[in-house]
């Protein structure tokens, strides 16, 4: 149950940055993220995502390894991320609180679809599987191979 990869896009890049570890600050989010210090929507701190929901999507429809695809910001392995909706649990030293599940959008669909998979199948595919949506309690430090609990 740890963090296997770590992305951020900063407002003015084009595509994600990969870290190996983030400065991330209560109530604000991941130091240089878009969606730093912005409250538009609830749990919009952090967002994280379980490898293997992408790994399943990525073998069910034959694209290449890229856990970067769903555009969230922790990567996970081996953590039920749908339990922890409505409660606080550690990333490292960082204490999250699971606000509501990042259910995905058309936006997403729209990235991973193609000329076999429609923007619906897209979306069809991660209901309830494309991650959560959290708030930073504390500050802090997360990096990769953190542990999640």
């Amino acid at each position: 149950m740890s963090i296997e990869r770590i992305f951020t896009k900063p407002p003015s890049a084009q595509g994600q940055q990969e870290h190996e570890q983030v400065l991330v600050i209560a109530g604000a989010g991941i130091e240089g993220d878009r969606y730093y210090a912005r409250h538009d929507e609830p749990g919009q701190n952090i967002t994280l995502v379980e490898a293997e929901e992408i790994e399943a999507f990525l073998l069910a429809h034959e694209r290449p390894y890229d856990l970067s695809i769903t555009h969230r910001n922790l990567v996970t392995r081996g953590v039920r991320l749908n339990d922890l909706v409505g409660r606080e649990f550690q990333v490292g030293d960082v204490r999250l609180r699971g606000v509501e599940l990042c259910e995905p959008c058309a936006g997403l669909g729209g990235m991973l679809a193609s000329p076999a998979l429609s923007v619906a199948a897209a979306v069809k595919h991660f209901v309830h599987r494309a991650g959560l949506r959290a708030d930073v309690l504390s500050s802090g430090t997360i990096a990769r191979g953190a542990k999640v609990g």
